[in-house]
């Protein structure tokens, strides 16, 4: 009985061991199965090319053109004419122009300023008066001297008396010229009571008032014509190459060949006037290295199509109109690679170092004038390390530069 049971336990402990045995091999079986089902029911994988590393740049086509040079700088607007209203009598002032304020307009020949009259009439009458005095002693020492005269004739008269009614004759004469000079100085000194405009104008500022006594030569008003205004503009030296101006002399408005446009912002609106630069004034800055050219508007007050008038004191932004250049190519500025190198983009979209001649650069363009041909592509991406013979990607939305006649260089 007993070994009976010891041989079933037996018995059990090696089916419990087969069965252990069997397990890892019925798990490989039903995985293999698994995969064997997965491969079956699945699509196939669809190959692809791997993505390109290269940089993506964009270019611009080379097209050589004809370039006008144009330099931008800036400046304040002042008077051509500008001057002192100095009476030339003093007295009492009894009238004073309405336009006579700041900022008052007035047209040349009006009546600006009135001083009393009455010193000056009472002056003019004295003045007749010692005319009319010396008019008669002159007429007294020529009949005398006629006397005189018909008695040497006759031998009836001294060499005395004939040189003394000379000498009346020439007092008289001499008395008379005086008489006359200090009649047509009272005349003058009456008409100067009224003082005049000297020219078209307007008022800058004033310091008179009815009622007020005037010194003679004291300036009571700062008045300016406004026919023409002028515009200090400071160029940098080296930028007069480029520009046609008149560097010894000055030409007039009509002989001026370089054209200026002003631009203003004023009332909340850009406004521009149209000048020519007449000349350059006669030293270099010490302090900016920069020489002054002077730009003329005229009749800057005469407003058309709701542009305001180009005030005196208005700050303008000008740009000059300079020599034409010949097969010239503008590129923008981040086309320069170091000083006169620039990236070119060959048909194998690889970049190469190219070395051009700089005409000249600005803040915003650079000028070649030598080293690129038609049709040539030149990137202007940002690269970090470019590298020549680099590998590149060119971007199909890629324009064409060319050197138009409003290319701008700014000073």
């Amino acid at each position: 009985m007993a070994e009976s049971l010891d041989a079933r336990e037996a018995r059990t402990e090696r089916v419990w061991l087969s069965k252990r045995a069997l397990a890892p091999i019925g798990v490989l079986i039903l995985g293999l199965g698994l995969a064997a089902l997965v491969l079956a029911t699945s699509s196939e994988i669809e190959r692809q090319q791997p993505m390109s590393t290269a940089p993506l740049v964009r270019v611009l086509d080379v097209e050589p053109a004809t370039v006008r040079m144009r330099v931008s700088t800036h400046g304040t607007v002042v008077p051509r004419t500008e001057s002192a209203l100095i009476p030339e009598v003093a007295g009492r002032v009894e009238w004073v122009s309405p336009s006579l304020v700041s900022g008052g307009f007035f047209a040349v020949g009006d009546p600006l300023l009135k001083i009393e009259k009455l010193d000056y009439e009472l002056a003019l009458e004295q003045a007749r008066a010692r005319l009319a005095r010396a008019q008669s002693d002159l007429s007294n020492a020529r009949t005398a001297h006629a006397r005189q005269i018909d008695l040497a004739k006759q031998q009836a008269a001294s060499e005395a008396a004939r040189d003394d009614a000379i000498n009346r004759l020439r007092v008289a004469e001499a008395a008379k010229r005086e008489a006359v000079a200090a009649l047509a100085k009272a005349e003058r000194d009456l008409a100067r009571t009224e003082v005049l405009a000297p020219y078209d104008g307007r008022v800058r500022a004033e310091q008179i008032d009815v009622g007020q006594f005037v010194n003679r030569g004291a300036s009571v008003a700062t008045i300016y014509a406004v026919d023409v205004a002028e515009v200090r503009l400071p160029i940098q030296d080296e930028e007069l190459a480029f520009l046609e101006l008149p560097l010894a002399g000055a030409l007039s408005v009509e002989e001026s060949s370089a054209t200026v446009s002003l631009k203003a912002r004023f009332a909340g609106r850009d406004h521009v006037w149209q000048g020519e630069v007449v000349r350059t004034e006669g030293e270099l800055d010490p302090k900016t290295r920069m020489v002054n050219v002077v730009a003329q508007v005229r009749d800057p007050y005469l407003t058309s199509n709701g542009r305001p008038p180009l005030s005196v004191g208005l700050f303008v932004e000008a740009e000059i109109a300079g020599a034409e250049v010949e097969n010239v190519v503008v590129l923008p500025r981040e086309a320069l690679r170091g000083e006169s190198s620039v990236l070119v983009v060959d048909r194998d979209e690889k970049l190469r170092f190219r070395e051009v001649d700089v005409l000249r650069v600005s803040r915003d363009q650079v000028f070649v004038r030598g080293g690129l041909a038609a049709g040539e592509r030149v990137c202007v991406s940002s690269l970090d390390t470019p590298i020549d013979g680099m590998a590149v990607r060119v971007r199909s939305d890629a324009a064409s530069v060319a050197a138009t006649p409003t290319a701008e260089a700014a000073s």
